[in-house]
Formats: structure tokens, C-alpha cells, sequence
């Protein structure tokens, strides 16, 4: 958050707010049109429920041509040309126009629907599939990607990449209904019928290359809106260090130009949309006069009759609609394509965590870990841990300790598998890590960072977090945690809500929080990577005593730089420089490993400096 405001006008980088050149018309249609099929395959009696919806509609609209023809030729025109007395027939008239227009209200009922049903259960199996697959993915992933922008496209592209599926079922029933027509004008008049398809031809190719025209004008949006999710998303998270550092004019600006630049995007689908619609919205009437005039050529000739006009005019006059609704559907294949190509990017990514067969085993005592010659180093990075042989006997509590660099956390997060070694293996009872099966492997290891993350959620919520246990295990868990006298000190006790990210507790509260909601599940392996940090030193040593001294079937593995706490183990794992140097008591360590005694040494120095008065 350094750079200038001006050099900054987005988080993403131009690559992606700028997708490539428009691809050609072939890839465009072929591609929109296998998205179609993916989603009418996924759900195809919601599809075909909807289809036949447009087709009562599409009937219903032929049936009226026919009725109003023959109502003109029938009644109208002998009544009032030829002076005919009206009698009953008026009767059947009306019957014929609502009996019609009943038809045609069904046909709508069912569409819209069936089409409702369709689009909306797609989205919701898109996000499902959409965050089910992140969660699948390794941390590495997560590593390169911004927030804001995961967030845009399980939202906004999510919902983008199925609006196809609103107008599809009217469109496909309009496109039958627009051969129908054809065919019907031409069964009628074969002059009037090459005119009307003249005119459906001249409107799909319309269509067809303004969809095309502004794919990529979709895309970029879509990248765009992205952006500027992104660009909110890590300014409102970082709320606490913008307002810090006085640089609310700098996020504001940068948010500013992002904005900016989505509706300067947007702006510019808009002028070829409407450009286009323009278009499509005259040709209808166009084509209504140059049949009147033909007809009108045609009735002289004694070709067709005046009824027969009628029904083809009012027949065109009804299509505005079916030709909208086909203009829609390939707008809306453009724009559902340019989402659901940032959907696919995110499904189609194959990094996922490779999961075995094996089962937890929850009773016992602790367990046992080890390692054998494992080596680590993060994407694109230098090595951060390298032949690393480790042997934690079962119930042992074990410090790492090490200077900053050193590997500390990385190793931690490798004893909790939220990261696999680049090579080695790590085993707990002599099981490979990577051999449990999905979910599995919580089940007895429990891993708390140092930032404790709180859930939008009451205590008891965030302790539990869907484990289903009784209150007293709770509250058993919280006090071990050192957390049930402030806790029970809240308005509501175990019911107060905490808000996002439990802001309303302190730094150590939010870490005993998070403590607990480990010692609830009653792990065989407790890793705390500096997870009592923020506690003050004696509640943290009261922590660590107490969870020696509980009936807890826990190994437990700490990363510490506090004396208080690294004195409590029963060994400790000297790293430095992503090597173990030493292992062994706190006392044999001191005596023989100069680099252990400096760096205990600066750490009660800064102990000192921070407890000094002033």
C-alpha cells in the first residue's frame, strides 16, 4: 500500500482486466452452445418443462393468427361490407379469442416457471460446486489468488454464467415458432412468405454478430467487476491499517478508479446493445409495412384474400416478440459465456489435495509422529525446510524453537497437512499423512495459528463450529483455553454474539476462542503455532499447565519464544536455517548449543523491553 495513488488503479493486473482480442464467431457460438447443453443435460426436466410452456405459448400464438383470420373473413368483413346481420355468430368469436388466450396464459404460467426453477437451481449448483471444489484445492492456490476477485466470481459470475437460462425455453420455442410461421405464410402466399423469411434471416444474422461483436466487451466487464470487488474487499479488510496510517484518500481513489474504468466498460456494452436493439426493434415494423403493401399487391392479383392478409400481418405483428426473445438468448449466451469462462477457470484449476482410504482413530492416547528426510519450499521459493527426521513419542509435549525464518510455522502447518513436503513423509502411528481420507485427518489433529480467525457467530458457535457435542464439553474446552471467566463475563455468556472476525474481543481472547475450539474436538496431536502470543505470559503458562495436567489424549507440538512456555515441554526442537540443529530438554539445550542460549537470551531481553514501565 505504498505505491502512488495514481499508478494504482486496480489490484489486478492488466492481463486480466483486459482480456485477448474477441475469438472468432465459430468459437463464440460453438462454446455458447455447449454451455447450453452442459446446463439443459444437468437439469433437463426443468428445461423441458419450460420448452413445453413456449411451445402451449408458440401454438397459442398461431392458433390467434388463425382465429383473427378467420374471424375477419367469417364475421367482420360480412357484417360490416356486406351487411349481414351479426346473429350468434358473435358468440363463437369469443369463445374462439378466449379459449385462445386461456391457452396462451397457461403456456406463459409454465414457462416462466419451469425457466425460474431452471436458472436459479443452476446457479445454486454452481456456487455449491464452486466453493466444494476451492475447498478441495491446496493453500498454494489460495496463495496466488485475491479474495475479492473468488469472491466476484462465486457471486456476480456465478449468477452471470447462468442468464442464458432465463430466455432459453422462450427462445427455443420461438425459433419453432418462427419456422411454423414461415411456413405458414408460405402455405398461405408464397410471395409474402419468401418476405417474412427474409426478414427472420436478416434479423438472425443481426443478432448473431452483435452477440459476437461484444463477447469481448462481456468478458472485460466481467474481469472488471472483479477488479473492483477485489479492490473493496482488501480495503474494507484492512480497515484498521488504512485509517492507521491516514490513507483513506488513497483506497477511496483506488476503488475510484476501478469503479471508473467497470463503468466505462459497461458503458460501452450499453452502446452496442442498444445500437443493436435499435436494429432489431425496427425491423419488425419494416417488415409489417412492406407485407401490408405486397399484400395488399397480392389481394388485387387474387392471390390471397383480405383474411388471409390479416393473418399474415397479425402473424408478423405477433413475431416482434419471438424475434426479441431469439435476440436475447444469443445476447445472453455472449455475457453467460464471458462469466462462466471466469467459473471454469476456477473449476477447471487441478491442484486439489490427493486424499487415501484411511480412517481416524479417536480413542487412545496420543499419537506418535514422525518424519522422514522431509523437504519443503513454497512456490517459486527457496527451500524452507530441508531433511527434517523428527520422533515425537505419543503424550509428549515438544517446543520448536527458532529465530524468525527459520521454518517453525511451515513445519507446523506440515503436521496438520494443510501443506504436503516436497519430499519426505510424515507419519502419525506410522500412517502417512496423505493416506487419510478427506476430513479425516482433523479428526485427531488440531492445528491453531497464531491469527485467530472468529466467525460471524455466538461463542458457543465458534467453539463448537458444527461439532455436535453437549454444552458441557463446551464449556470443559473453554476452560482449559482459559477462556470461561471473560466469556461468562459477556452480556450472554456462551450465547454473546461476537460479529465478524470477533472484533469486540481482544487479541487474547480471540486466541483462547480459537484454543478451545481445538481442545473441544480432543485431538491426538495439538499443534499451536504461537497460539497464545497475545495472552499474557502468566495466563499462558496457566494454559500450558493445565493441558499437561488434563485427562487430554494429546501430543502437543508448540512453536514458542517464551521462556515460561518452552521450559514446560519435555523437548525441544532447535531450527534454524530450515534444519534441526539440536533436540533435547530446555536444560541440555542451554548447555550445549550456544545458538539456543543467544536466542533465549533475546527473547527474555525483549521480554524485558516490553514489560519495562514507559
Amino acid at each position: 500500500m505504498t505505491a502512488p495513488a495514481d499508478e494504482r488503479a486496480s489490484d489486478a493486473p492488466e492481463s486480466v482486466l483486459r482480456p485477448e482480442p474477441p475469438e472468432s464467431l465459430v468459437t463464440v457460438l460453438r462454446d455458447g452452445f455447449r454451455l447450453i447443453g452442459r446446463f439443459v443435460r444437468a437439469r433437463p426436466w426443468s428445461f423441458l418443462l419450460a420448452l413445453l410452456g413456449a411451445l402451449v405459448f408458440a401454438s397459442a400464438i398461431v392458433l390467434a393468427a388463425f382465429v383473427v383470420g378467420r374471424v375477419t373473413d367469417e364475421l367482420i368483413i360480412p357484417v360490416l361490407d356486406g351487411g349481414e346481420p351479426i346473429g350468434s355468430r358473435w358468440q363463437g368469436a369469443v369463445a374462439a379469442v378466449l379459449g385462445v388466450s386461456a391457452w396462451k396464459a397457461g403456456g406463459i404460467v409454465l414457462r416462466r416457471t419451469a425457466a425460474g426453477w431452471l436458472q436459479f437451481s443452476t446457479q445454486a449448483d454452481v456456487r455449491y460446486r464452486l466453493v466444494e471444489h476451492q475447498m478441495g484445492l491446496e493453500l498454494r492456490w489460495f496463495s496466488s489468488q485475491s479474495t475479492g476477485d473468488l469472491l466476484s466470481i462465486s457471486e456476480t459470475d456465478a449468477r452471470q454464467g447462468t442468464f442464458i437460462l432465463a430466455p432459453l425455453p422462450f427462445g427455443t420455442g420461438s425459433t419453432l415458432l418462427l419456422l411454423g410461421s414461415v411456413l405458414i405464410v408460405f402455405l398461405i402466399d408464397w410471395v409474402l412468405g419468401l418476405l417474412t423469411l427474409g426478414i427472420i434471416v436478416a434479423v438472425v444474422v443481426i443478432d448473431v454478430i452483435g452477440s459476437w461483436a461484444t463477447f469481448g466487451a462481456f468478458e472485460t466487464v466481467q474481469a472488471s467487476r472483479g477488479a473492483v470487488s477485489d479492490v473493496a474487499h482488501e480495503s474494507f479488510d484492512g480497515a484498521l491499517t488504512v485509517k492507521a496510517l491516514g490513507r483513506e484518500d488513497l483506497e477511496a481513489t483506488r476503488l475510484r478508479r476501478a469503479s471508473e474504468r467497470l463503468r466505462d466498460d459497461i458503458v460501452r456494452v450499453a452502446r452496442l446493445w442498444t445500437l443493436n436493439r435499435a436494429v432489431v426493434e425496427a425491423t419488425p415494423a419494416v417488415a409489417a409495412l412492406l407485407l401490408v403493401i405486397v399484400g395488399a399487391v397480392r389481394i388485387r392479383a387474387g392471390a390471397i384474400t383480405a383474411g388471409d392478409l390479416v393473418t399474415v400481418a397479425y402473424l408478423v405483428s405477433l413475431l416482434t416478440v419471438p424475434i426479441f426473445m431469439l435476440w436475447f438468448v444469443l445476447w445472453d449466451m455472449a455475457h453467460s459465456l464471458a462469466g462462466w469462462r471466469r467459473v471454469e477457470a476456477v473449476l477447471d484449476v487441478e491442484d486439489a489435495v490427493v486424499h487415501g482410504d484411511e480412517r481416524a482413530d479417536t480413542g487412545g492416547t496420543g499419537a506418535r509422529v514422525e518424519s522422514d528426510a522431509i523437504d519443503f519450499a513454497y512456490e517459486r521459493g527457496t527451500p524452507v525446510l530441508s531433511g527434517l527426521d523428527v520422533d515425537i513419542p505419543a503424550g509428549r509435549t515438544v517446543a520448536v524453537v527458532g529465530p524468525t525464518g527459520s521454518g517453525k510455522s511451515t513445519f507446523a502447518m506440515l503436521l496438520a497437512r494443510l501443506w504436503d513436503p516436497t519430499s519426505g513423509v510424515i507419519h502419525l502411528d506410522e500412517r502417512d499423512l496423505r493416506a487419510f481420507a478427506r476430513s479425516e485427518l482433523p479428526r485427531e489433529v488440531a492445528y491453531v495459528a497464531q491469527e485467530a480467525f472468529l466467525f460471524d457467530d455466538d461463542v458457543r458457535g465458534n467453539i463448537g463450529l458444527g461439532l455436535e457435542v453437549d454444552d458441557e464439553v463446551i464449556e470443559e474446552a473453554a476452560r482449559m483455553a482459559a477462556a470461561e471467566e471473560f466469556v461468562r463475563a459477556l452480556p450472554h455468556g456462551f450465547r454473546t454474539h461476537l460479529g465478524e472476525r470477533g472484533t469486540t474481543l481482544s487479541g487474547g481472547q480471540r486466541q483462547r476462542i480459537a484454543l478451545a475450539r481445538a481442545l473441544a474436538r480432543r485431538p491426538r496431536l495439538l499443534i499451536l503455532d504461537d497460539a497464545t502470543s497475545a495472552v499474557d505470559p502468566s495466563v499462558e503458562t496457566d494454559i500450558l499447565r493445565g493441558l499437561q495436567e488434563a485427562e487430554l489424549p494429546s501430543t502437543v507440538v508448540l512453536v514458542a519464544h517464551r521462556r515460561s512456555s518452552i521450559v514446560l515441554a519435555d523437548e525441544v526442537l532447535f531450527l534454524d536455517d530450515g534444519r534441526i540443529l539440536d533436540h533435547g530438554s530446555h536444560t541440555e539445550l542451554l548447555g550445549r548449543q550456544p545458538g539456543y542460549a543467544r536466542l533465549l537470551q533475546a527473547y527474555d531481553e525483549d521480554a524485558a523491553r516490553r514489560e519495562a514501565p514507559g
